[in-house]
């Protein structure tokens, strides 16, 4: 179940929620991205959560997350301005002790999900002009 629609009584507790993290079998690094990207598209912020704890309980380097992230920070609208959250994140992420610092990027990941689907304002025409 998403952990979206999981209720008030699911929100004080920290994701991913276990049942989440015990569906999530793959360990090579390409296969977690590849998989939370998936997730992303498919707005399951419960299943993206697990995904990215898990590549970090793994010990992979954060920078190929932060860039998965990265690309839907710019191109969508999320009700936390996206870019900004991004920015927060990745500065807390760089703060916080080692044993603490995948959170940051696990609540990235939920609310990445939960924006995935409303384009930011402007950016198809950038990439036109850019012609990226």
């Amino acid at each position: 179940m998403d952990c979206y629609k999981l209720g008030n009584a699911a929100a004080k507790q920290r994701h991913p929620l276990p049942e989440q993290l015990d569906k999530i079998k793959a360990k090579d690094a390409t296969t977690l991205l590849r998989d939370a990207d998936a997730a992303i598209r498919d707005r399951d912020g419960g299943r993206v959560c697990a995904l990215v704890q898990r590549y970090g309980e793994l010990g992979h380097p954060p920078r190929p997350v932060f860039d998965l992230l990265l690309k839907y920070a710019v191109s969508e609208d999320g009700k936390l301005h996206a870019e900004k959250y991004y920015q927060a994140m990745s500065e807390e992420f760089a703060a916080t002790r080692p044993a603490f610092r995948w959170r940051h990027l696990v609540a990235l990941a939920r609310v990445t999900a939960s924006e995935y689907g409303s384009p930011a304002p402007g950016y198809a025409e950038a990439c036109r002009l850019l012609k990226v």
